[in-house]
């Protein structure tokens, strides 16, 4: 993100416009919106901004040092690549923020799209790469948001110094939730302004009565890495939470759909590496959810594949703590889709075996003559820095040496890459990924497909 969004104050702020065409004009459209004093200089001025004098001050010449006391904001819109160069040399010497007009690169910040519901502002931006995306987008959102979401944000802002009697928190977010959603629009459809104002106060006196609510925990799965690859219910149990407890896989791009004022707590565990001790965890799910909390156990892939679900949910039960699982996306899932291969099949494999390749004590024991068997399908979590251990069991047990191999890292990922490898190269090939990775064996890449060979992963 090279522009940080933010909303600035301009109510008695100077801005000033240098330029009087069509660039000054659509400026204007916006800025008049906001409660600042503008000021348009230019030799030559449309009659559409001369229709607007006296909301705005006219200066019929180009833009002075002397025109720029205490401007907050400055704006080139002459088109002239000279003349908007000085007029920026001039505002930023008067200490304001500039804007060349469709000159990305030399502005200070940008104007974004605005779907306007005043208080209520939503800014679209692109950092200037799309600016029909953006308007797509505007126009969707214009649709999607009434118009009377405005009216109902100005009466609830009234109103929120009442609704501090509710404590923070969930109590006073289920307050407001229930007021946008439900109880506020049909009052101002049935009603009007007047019947808004006696619904708040209906309800506030509802929830104050209310019983403090229990905590509770949702052990929610949050796929492999994709965010589209997440379910409905896991996104919004996400956008809900009070607290955030995830693990180590868990992507950025995931932690982003939590509210902005979740508590977001890491407690990764790393295989052979650094790890939150499984007690602190099951430390922290109580603690937060016995003070009331809405707590989302945020684990990666499905969280009942290999992520001592049983414990966790152990703990809870014994404190009465209730609790719900959400499945999602196991990593195998997603490995097998990116070489387009099924699970199973028909005169392949009847049987699938998700194993994983060390547990607490070390490299974990399987039924090696099973997984070694002719045409048998297993994807294999966390096995890089067993590979080698794996292969000698393998082959001790009857494998072929070539039976087929693929190993998937960052599976769904921006970072994806597939390996295809035979038993024999299983070694090598993992000691060349970096990233977190399934193996599946007895499966190689469809025919055709574009596939990391070891010469091109040692690259």
């Amino acid at each position: 993100m090279q522009h940080f969004p933010v909303f600035l104050d301009l109510a008695q702020a100077h801005v000033v416009i240098g330029g009087g065409g069509e660039m000054a004009l659509a400026k204007l459209r916006l800025l008049l919106k906001t409660e600042a004093k503008i000021t348009v200089c230019a030799p030559d001025i449309l009659p559409e901004i001369r229709a607007l004098c006296p909301q705005v001050t006219l200066v019929q010449r180009p833009v002075l040092a002397c025109d720029l006391g205490n401007a907050r904001l400055v704006y080139a819109t002459t088109g002239n690549m000279g003349e908007d160069a000085r007029i920026a040399r001039l505002g930023r010497a008067a200490g304001a923020l500039v804007n060349i007009v469709d000159n990305l690169q030399e502005s200070d910040f940008i104007t974004p799209a605005i779907v306007d519901r005043d208080p209520v502002v939503v800014a679209i931006g692109t950092e200037g790469a799309a600016p029909v995306l953006a308007r797509k987008i505007k126009a969707q959102l214009e649709d999607s948001l009434p118009p009377s979401l405005g009216v109902l944000a100005r009466i609830g802002k009234s109103f929120r110094k009442m609704a501090e009697a509710l404590p923070q928190g969930p109590r006073r977010r289920a307050f407001w939730a229930e007021y946008y959603d439900a109880k506020g629009p049909r009052a101002l459809h049935a009603h009007g302004e007047g019947g808004v104002a006696r619904a708040l106060d209906e309800l506030l006196a509802r929830h104050l009565c209310a019983p403090v609510a229990q905590g509770h925990v949702d052990f929610v799965s949050a796929g492999p890495g994709d965010p589209e690859l997440m379910t409905l219910k896991a996104r919004k149990l996400l956008d809900r939470a009070d607290v955030v407890i995830h693990d180590r896989l868990v992507t950025p791009e995931i932690l982003e759909l939590a509210r902005r004022e979740a508590v977001i707590i890491s407690v990764g565990k790393e295989g052979f590496g650094p790890s939150t001790a499984q007690d602190a965890i099951h430390a922290l799910m109580l603690t937060h959810a016995r003070r009331g909390a809405h707590v989302v156990r945020l684990k990666g892939g499905d969280a009942s594949v290999f992520g001592r679900l049983d414990e966790e949910t152990a703990a809870l039960d014994g404190a009465g703590i209730p609790w719900q699982v959400v499945p999602g996306v196991t990593a195998a899932s997603s490995a097998a889709a990116s070489i387009g291969q099924s699970l199973t099949s028909r005169g392949r494999n009847h049987a699938l075996r998700l194993v994983t390749a060390h547990d607490m004590h070390g490299f974990a024991d399987q039924d090696w003559q099973g997984l070694a068997a002719q045409g048998a399908v297993t994807a294999l979590y966390m096995g890089k820095r067993a590979a080698r251990f794996v292969q000698g069991r393998l082959l001790m047990h009857g494998a072929a040496a070539d039976m087929p191999v693929t190993l998937v890292e960052n599976a769904s990922r921006a970072g994806q890459r597939v390996v295809g490898a035979t038993l024999a190269t299983l070694p090598q090939s993992a000691a060349r990924l970096d990233g977190p990775a399934v193996i599946l064996l007895g499966l190689a890449p469809r025919q055709g497909q574009q596939a990391l060979s070891l010469q091109e992963v040692a690259q």
